[in-house]
């Protein structure tokens, strides 16, 4: 049993629900955020060095790479080489479907861990559907009645935060490291007019999906304060969506956590009050 566990984005989407899971296992943890707010929490700043103390007395680490760049690796390396000299063992890491090990972004670390990490696993989900309830689309949801991208028809197998958290929690606290990386999705693909579609019905009125063109995808995230190239780098994961590259739907959280995945009817009905 694990004893002791940092939660990087220890307030984020995944990682207070990781948190939720790993405590009904009665294991100690540690939340790393930017902003300290509470007992549990550490400031912890993938780019400030001395937040590597917050691994001191940790076991095992969940790992979610800052949001605000997209040379993950150059900023995380020199951390977590300071976490594996303080005894930290195990690493699961939060990437994307589509970022194979080696690739660009969290694929970077992906390889890192998978060579020098003496335990680690790497979380692929696929789209979350919390994007829509606490993320980019929910304000647009809740005030226009309309969801924006890039994807055109493709389709997505949106996957729910809970069961990411409850995979990750699985692969900390396992007696034997998975020592490899598995693609999470939701059990059904589902198009972007798909997931309108079942939001309004769970709302009881009207909502739609506007499909953009991509350069008015990247102006939009752009005026939303992010960089251009992280702008960019986003509507190209769109783009991808539009070709096809998100359609596949696996059985990794079942596989992983013993239970099937939650389907998106069930997570639009929860999610009903955050768009009204």
């Amino acid at each position: 049993m694990t004893a002791r566990v940092l939660i990087t984005g220890g307030r984020g989407k995944t990682g207070r629900r990781v948190a939720a899971h790993l405590a009904a296992h009665g294991v100690d943890v540690v939340l790393g955020t930017r902003r300290p707010s509470g007992p549990q929490d550490w400031r912890f700043d993938w780019a400030d060095p001395g937040s590597a103390a917050a691994f001191d007395g940790c076991e095992a680490a969940y790992l979610v790479a800052p949001t605000d760049r997209t040379d993950h690796l150059t900023v995380m390396e020199p951390v977590l080489d300071a976490a594996m000299q303080r005894g930290v063992r195990r690493f699961v890491l939060l990437s994307s479907s589509l970022l194979e090990a080696g690739g660009p972004m969290m694929g970077q670390v992906h390889a890192w861990l998978a060579r020098n990490a003496p335990e680690w696993a790497v979380l692929r989900p696929s789209w979350f559907m919390q994007n829509f309830s606490e993320g980019p689309h929910t304000a647009t949801i809740r005030d226009e009645g309309v969801i924006y991208s890039a994807t055109g028809t493709g389709r997505v197998g949106f996957i729910d935060a809970d069961d990411i958290a409850a995979s990750a929690a699985a692969c900390l606290v396992a007696s034997a490291p998975l020592n490899a990386d598995v693609v999470l999705t939701g059990p059904e693909a589902l198009s972007y007019d798909d997931a309108a579609a079942l939001i309004a019905a769970a709302l009881g009125r009207p909502v739609r999906h506007v499909s953009l063109e991509p350069a008015a995808l990247t102006a939009r995230f752009v005026a939303q304060g992010l960089p251009a190239g992280y702008a960019e780098t986003l509507t190209d994961l769109d783009r991808a969506i539009a070709a096809g590259a998100e359609e596949a739907t696996t059985d990794g959280v079942e596989r992983v956590t013993g239970r099937p995945s939650a389907p998106f009817r069930v997570f639009a009905a929860r999610a009903a009050a955050s768009w009204t």
